[in-house]
Parts: C-alpha cells; structure tokens; sequence
C-alpha cells in the first residue's frame, strides 16, 4: 500500500523503457522504437526547447497541480528570453497523466494529454482539464510510453528534457527506471526528477538516483504550497491592453471562432487564480512563443507556406466576407501595426512590473516554477544556451 496517494509529474522525456528483468533482445527492439520516432529538421529551422510534462494526478496531488496551472506562464516567459547561437529557440510542450485509477490499468494508468505542442492555449487547456484521483504511480512505464510516442527529434542544438515529480517510491512497476534513464541518457535527453516531500525522503526512494543517471537535477519542493502572486501598480494598465490585444485577432477557417473562443477561456483561467496570474499570461501572449498561425491571420500570413489567393469566402470571418483580396491585406496588416504597438506597450510596462516585483520578493520560493527554471537554465547551459532580457 501506498503511504501517500501520488505526486505530479513534469517531465520532459526521450526514452524507451524495458521491464526490469527484459533481455538484450527486447532491449534492442525498444532502442528501435525510439529510433523511429527521430525527425530530421532542416538547417534552416530554428533550435527547439522541448519539455514532456509527466503529472501525477492522484489524491494528494491537487496542490501540485495547481502550481503548474498557477506557474505556467510565468515558466513560459522565462524561456521566452532563451537564446541560442544568437536564435530565439521554439517551445514545445507534452502533457502526460498517470497514477489515476480512472486511467487504463492495461496501459499502466496513463495517458497522453497533449503531444509536443507549441500552442498555448492548448497547452494551457490540458492542465486545467486534469482532475485527480487514486491510482498506482509507475515512473519507469511513464517515461517510457512519453519516450516511444513523442517527436524528439535529433538536433544537437534542442535541449530535451524530462521533468517527473512525484512522492512515491521512484521503483514502483515492471518497467525498469534504470534502463529507461539510460535510453534518455543515450538519446541526449535529460530526466529531472521533483519529489513533492522531503528532501531526503526523495534520496532514499530513489529520485535522485534517477535524475544522476542523465546528469538531471533532483530536486525536493512541498507540493501543497501556494503560489506567491504578487500584484504590482501596472497590472490594470496591462490587463487593458490585453482585452485591445485580443481585438486584433483575425479569426478564419473552420476552427477560427472555437480558437477564438478557447483564447478567452484561458485569460478567464488564468485570472481564477488572481489578477497578477493574468498578467502573467498576458505578458505570454505578447511574446515571440505565442503563435496562432492555424486560426489567425495576422499570424498566418508570416508563414511561408500562406496565400491570400488560397483563402475561400467561407473560410473568412463576418467582416471580410466579400472583401477584395486588397482590401483583406489592408486589413490584416491594420491589425498587425495594432498588435505590435500592443505588445511593445506591455513589454516595456512588463520590465517596469519585473523591477517592483523583485524589489518586493527577495526571497521568494514558487516550488515547481522555480524548480522548472533552474533545471532548464543549467542544463541549458551546457548547450550554451544564454538568457537576454531587453
């Protein structure tokens, strides 16, 4: 029996796991898989941060979740700063679920949230879909189903990683943490483990032990604690550049309106928790990681691959309906002259926002946020990855 129902999981994961007692051959046929699931990339594209976020979402993890659903943007813009080889790196982001009893007991209760994934909001969706519940927690067999069924690709610029956090012996199932490690290891990704209790509770159940063999960081938070907001004297100003900064969004095609429609679900999401999270998320959607080129023309027409000429009526919203192909440029590049004036304004009052904040919490501690972050800039680092803030 468990002595505490199941911690949360952020992971960021490239493996592939065999049972504890699989033989060489199953071990082969595994490092095959992983194999499979590489994408090259052109030279031309832009390095990739990737991180596979593993959440146990039993019982006692309702505080933990709350942090991620709490924290994400604040992560979020973080790594919005990230440079490499004088790149802006891309984000994708992978949500898993385990150690729920209403998950599949086949497939080792878990299951895919949201594959690699540099939209947002639909990252932001899946956290707040989660809900908890018991179940068992088996590390090992969540790392490897996240290692088998993601893209990773195999460019030596991205940094992949793992990120699992939990409270339960690390060893649990019959899919080995070690040998899933070691494919991590192998295949250049990097597992960082988060126990949500006592530092030294997580050494001797084994989670350090599971990050030192990727040279991941261990790290111990308390998982019920809440999430420090603090409120500064720029935070309406911003909030009303954000309600103008929705306005320039040109919704078209057939999942334009939802899209729209799911972009102001997740500002009311992201203000359940208070008005300085919202801020937070605002100052998300101003930056270079927030695209929404599937739904949204102003993002749309900087993609290569966009033509006006390709664009049907039917596709277009009310108010471009029966326009000139002129007239729906001029419109668009109306609304991208707007946005930019928008996102230049919250920028600048987001800097000044950032100095109140710091001068007010010196020693503040947002468990995951802050475990998230040193884990992604150390190991950073070693790919010479650096952070300018301007």
């Amino acid at each position: 029996m468990k002595t505490q129902l199941n911690a949360f999981i952020l992971t960021l994961c490239l493996t592939t796991v065999m049972a504890c007692n699989a033989n060489s051959k199953s071990n082969q046929q595994d490092l095959a898989i992983a194999e499979t699931k590489i994408e090259t990339k052109s030279k031309y594209d832009k390095p990739e941060i990737k991180v596979a976020l593993l959440l146990d979402t039993s019982n006692s993890m309702d505080g933990l979740i709350d942090q991620a659903k709490a924290q994400l943007w604040q992560v979020v813009n973080e790594l919005s700063y990230a440079k490499c080889k004088d790149e802006s790196p891309n984000l994708k982001i992978a949500l898993y679920e385990y150690g729920n009893n209403k998950l599949n007991a086949d497939e080792g209760y878990l299951r895919q949230v949201i594959a690699f994934s540099d939209d947002l909001d639909e990252i932001s969706k899946s956290l707040f879909s989660l809900t908890t519940d018991g179940g068992e927690e088996y590390c090992g067999k969540v790392i490897s189903t996240a290692l088998n069924q993601l893209q990773w690709g195999n460019d030596k610029d991205d940094l992949k990683l793992i990120f699992i956090a939990g409270n339960e012996p690390y060893t649990q199932g019959n899919v080995s943490y070690k040998t899933a490690s070691k494919l991590a290891h192998q295949n250049d990704v990097t597992v960082n483990t988060i126990f949500c209790g006592d530092y030294n509770q997580g050494i001797t159940s084994y989670w350090k032990d599971g990050a030192d063999l990727t040279h991941g960081n261990y790290m111990a938070i308390n998982h019920n604690q809440a999430t420090v907001h603090v409120a500064s004297p720029y935070d309406d100003k911003i909030l009303e550049l954000n309600e103008k900064l929705n306005r320039t969004y040109v919704a078209y095609g057939s999942t334009g309106r939802k899209k729209m429609e799911m972009q102001a679900e997740q500002d009311s999401n992201a203000r359940s928790y208070n008005k300085a999270n919202a801020v937070s998320r605002t100052v998300s959607k101003s930056s270079r990681l927030y695209k929404n080129s599937s739904w949204d023309l102003v993002d749309a027409e900087k993609e290569d691959d966009f033509s006006y000429d390709q664009l049907k009526e039917e596709q277009l919203p009310k108010e471009l309906k029966g326009k000139s192909k002129a007239e729906i440029k001029s419109y668009v590049e109306k609304k991208r002259k707007e946005r930019e004036t928008l996102q230049k304004a919250i920028a600048e009052l987001n800097i000044k926002r950032q100095g109140y904040i710091e001068s007010k919490t010196k020693d503040s501690d947002n468990g995951l946020e802050n475990a998230l972050i040193k884990a992604i800039k150390a190991q950073a680092k070693q790919k010479n990855y650096k952070w300018e803030k301007s």
